[in-house]
């Protein structure tokens, strides 16, 4: 079996990235938390295995969050009813993603009041562990309001005295210590700031070999993201992992194989991750979308593109999956490639998400029948906007694949 070299902790931070976008005017909050996770450990004498753990919970602590709405109750008020909803989604993603589900019982508790872990029949290392995230979490949700304002160094006793008032209650008396030694120190909240925060990660990467996933446990990585993305809407659900199934199968019909016929099936799973900045009530919408929505929803495969460059940057996978609103005529976007551009793995990913898109009920339609869903891309070949080889592989099965876009 091909085992492919990931840069684990570039996969991670760039995941991370993703993530981030659910949250558009909190950019960071992720890697914010994980630095000062890691920053508080470190201070524990923590081994340093756990230091880097810790410091990738923290990037990846909110993968249960896809929705804009909830992002910003999370990160508005210092507790939530709904929190813990969240929590458990991501433990979920987690638990089934084996090269990151050792990270997932952490997760599923990292909302959870420390009064409240004492009660549990949870580890002591574990609930220390949950806790920090929680702690760093409502750290920088404090922090947050003074960062690009400059008066941090101005707020941040009160940040202190709050999170002080919490020890015992919400927050393992032994951590809020730990926090407020380092957080006397004003390097502390200076090194949030974005150009140091990146630097730092860069820098704390660079003493990090490479890490070989199988096949399995790379799809696994992809599934866990594309999950995150298609629960933005119940429209969407499943939507990335139907089109990875449609991609896989044309590409076998082409006699595609091996490793690229993996890759294809990855491409599929992730070519939406960039649209985790676009808010719901956009993606939700009944109705025709307004030229600055229009403009929101036209640069997610770019970002999907750029998001992947950092995770597969050997592989053709960030082009096939960020290329799937390019067309043949070069109309297409963001990037107006045309046929000489496009192999035949974007033109296939093009082809599987316009089929189970038309296939699935959305805001502003029920779902289509077969029957219209062939005219509808027989009339995009016609036009120039689809690969006729494509469509007619599909054609000559429809019946298989309507099952595989709506099953």
């Amino acid at each position: 079996m091909k085992l492919q070299h990931i840069d684990i902790h570039n996969a991670i931070t760039a995941l991370s990235c993703a993530l981030d976008l659910v949250g558009v005017d909190e950019v960071r909050h992720g890697k914010r938390v994980a630095i000062i996770a890691r920053t508080i450990a470190q201070h524990l004498n923590w081994p340093e295995a756990e230091c880097l753990s810790i410091l990738y919970s923290g990037m990846l602590h909110d993968c249960g969050v896809s929705r804009i709405h909830e992002h910003h109750q999370l990160t508005e008020t210092l507790e939530w009813d709904g929190a813990e909803d969240h929590c458990i989604r991501g433990a979920d993603y987690l638990s089934a993603c084996q090269p990151l589900a050792h990270l997932s019982a952490e997760i599923r508790y990292h909302h959870t009041r420390w009064e409240e872990l004492l009660e549990l029949a949870v580890d002591r290392r574990l609930s220390l562990r949950a806790n920090l995230l929680y702690l760093s979490d409502r750290i920088d949700m404090l922090q947050a309001p003074f960062m690009s304002s400059g008066r941090i160094l101005i707020e941040y006793p009160a940040i202190i005295a709050q999170i002080k008032t919490l020890s015992g209650i919400l927050f393992a008396p032994e951590l809020v210590d730990a926090f407020v030694e380092v957080a006397n120190v004003e390097a502390f909240w200076l090194a949030m700031e974005p150009e140091y925060l990146d630097e730092d990660l860069r820098r704390i990467g660079s003493h990090i070999p490479t890490t070989l996933l199988d096949i399995p446990a790379l799809k696994e990585l992809a599934r866990l993201f594309s999950r995150v993305v298609d629960a933005k809407s119940p429209y969407t659900d499943e939507h990335s992992q139907r089109v990875a199934h449609i991609a896989r199968q044309l590409a076998i019909d082409f006699g595609i194989g091996g490793y690229e016929l993996e890759q294809v099936e990855i491409a599929g799973l992730l070519h939406d991750i960039g649209k985790l900045r676009v808010s719901e009530d956009i993606i939700d919408k009944p109705g025709s979308l307004t030229p600055e929505e229009r403009a929101t929803m036209h640069r997610h495969s770019y970002d999907t593109l750029r998001i992947l460059q950092r995770v597969f940057d050997d592989s053709k996978i960030p082009e096939w999956a960020g290329f799937h609103h390019e067309t043949l005529l070069g109309d297409g976007y963001p990037f107006k490639n045309g046929t000489k551009e496009l192999d035949l793995e974007c033109r296939i990913i093009a082809v599987a998400d316009i089929f189970q898109a038309l296939a699935q009920h959305r805001p502003y339609r029920h779902s289509m029948s077969l029957e219209y869903i062939l005219n509808d891309l027989q009339m995009r070949v016609a036009t120039g906007h689809l690969d006729a080889e494509v469509v007619a592989k599909l054609t000559d099965n429809a019946e298989l694949y309507y099952q595989l876009a709506v099953a």
